[in-house]
């Protein structure tokens, strides 16, 4: 009997490894994590909450393990890759701001304790097709280990998308792509109530970027077309909005190996999702008594017809330095802001209580913080942060004002893949 050893395959990089009696290249890899959260969800995801209440829990504990499967083959169109990254994550505790009574599992946006894919996509020729990053995605917060609210970068979750790269030569790239316009959707507020009034979809978004990487580092532009789906039939008809991105990420081995500094800026008009990532319509916070108001919206209603497209923008970034091979040390800072005209500041004001009439729906939020990780063996990470929010309320009324707190995370995580 023959026997058929598995060669590695040097192609592609370390890792790598011919799957017996054919010509695809195949890698494994994934991590396995664990973390504590402290006035904070999962994966240090900012945390807008009632600390009042006796039923907040101000930590959460979250287990991840992922897999990762790489596979790569030579065509004469180029390389032809496919990957899927599969996660299982489980929070065995009420996070900040989940719902419910502890203990038990949190009921926020991402599925716990069942697999779910957070990647898969091919790529052929030039073409990426699947679920992976954004082409808008410049600045994906590397520097931390939070699921940051400012910023285009979908929380490690994906979008589904149908895009094409071209390489222009000497590093620089032009992409185009289609995107699955649902994942990228705020909502649309109505004037009836501030109930979510948005449509079925009808048109993906168009989302192009230019970019260049080169050994300094890299740097893009990218602009989003987003189409606005309006409810009811009372309603006007849809609109268009539309986002701006700009990033620069630069190298500093001169202060020391691997640091470098990053930082992003979007502007967007009835495309909130691009700013805020990782918003929900409402962010409210209530602790010490006051309450702070975050409304976030694509549009809103305010009249049978008329639709006001919500304006924001946000900036981003982080310097990370790597004191040795085994710590390195980030600080970095977001803000963002939300405007309304003073028509839909009307509507959104009406609908929640408390609040003064004529006051203005506008807010920001903002963030600092710091990360330290030790990497006391090879692809074994130990890292502690913390950081400072500040909520500046939207809205005026008694008992209503700007909140403050302090979030962290410990976290352990193994990576296994080369």
């Amino acid at each position: 009997m023959r026997r058929q050893y598995v060669k590695i395959c040097s192609l592609y990089g370390a890792g790598f490894y011919y799957m017996p009696g054919t010509d695809t290249c195949i890698k494994l890899g994934g991590y396995l994590r664990a973390e504590v959260d402290v006035n904070a969800n999962g994966s240090f995801t900012p945390s807008f909450a009632n600390r009042d209440s006796r039923s907040y829990s101000n930590n959460n504990w979250r287990t991840r393990a992922t897999i990762t499967l790489d596979t790569r083959s030579q065509t004469e169109y180029g390389t032809l890759r496919s990957y899927m990254f599969i996660a299982a994550t489980n929070d065995n505790s009420v996070g900040a701001g989940y719902a419910g009574t502890s203990p038990g599992n949190g009921t926020g946006a991402t599925p716990y304790n069942r697999l779910y894919n957070q990647w898969a996509f091919i790529q052929f020729a030039g073409f990426t097709v699947g679920k992976t990053g954004s082409f808008f995605d410049f600045d994906t917060q590397s520097y931390s280990n939070q699921t940051n609210f400012w910023g285009s970068t979908l929380v490690g979750s994906g979008i589904e998308i149908f895009g094409y790269t071209a390489q222009l030569g000497n590093g620089l790239s032009a992409s185009v792509s289609a995107e699955n316009n649902n994942g990228h959707r705020l909502g649309v507020a109505n004037a009836a109530g501030a109930a979510d009034a948005v449509g079925g979809q009808s048109s993906p978004d168009f989302v192009g970027n230019l970019r260049i990487d080169q050994a300094w580092g890299s740097a893009q532009i990218a602009a989003a077309a987003h189409q606005v789906n309006l409810g009811l039939p009372s309603e006007p008809s849809d609109k268009w909005g539309y986002a701006v991105g700009a990033g620069v990420k630069v190298n500093l081995p001169m202060i020391g190996k691997g640091d470098y500094v990053i930082a992003g800026f979007q502007y967007g008009q009835g495309a909130s999702d691009y700013i805020a990532g990782n918003a929900a319509q409402a962010q409210t916070t209530v602790q010490g008594g006051t309450t702070s108001f975050g409304p976030a919206w694509d549009a809103v209603v305010t009249s049978n017809t008329n639709v006001e497209l919500t304006k924001s923008w946000s900036v981003t970034g982080g310097f990370e330095h790597y004191w040795n091979s085994q710590w390195r040390t980030s600080l970095y800072g977001a803000y963002g802001k939300f405007e309304y005209s003073a028509a839909a500041s009307a509507v959104l004001q009406g609908a929640t209580a408390g609040t003064t009439a004529g006051s203005s729906a506008n807010w920001a939020y903002w963030q600092v913080g710091s990360r330290t990780v030790w990497t006391p063996v090879t692809n074994l990470d130990l890292s502690v942060e913390a950081m400072y929010n500040n909520q500046d309320t939207a809205f005026s009324g008694t008992g209503v004002g700007d909140n403050h707190w302090w979030s962290g995370i410990f976290r352990v995580q193994r990576n296994f893949y080369p």
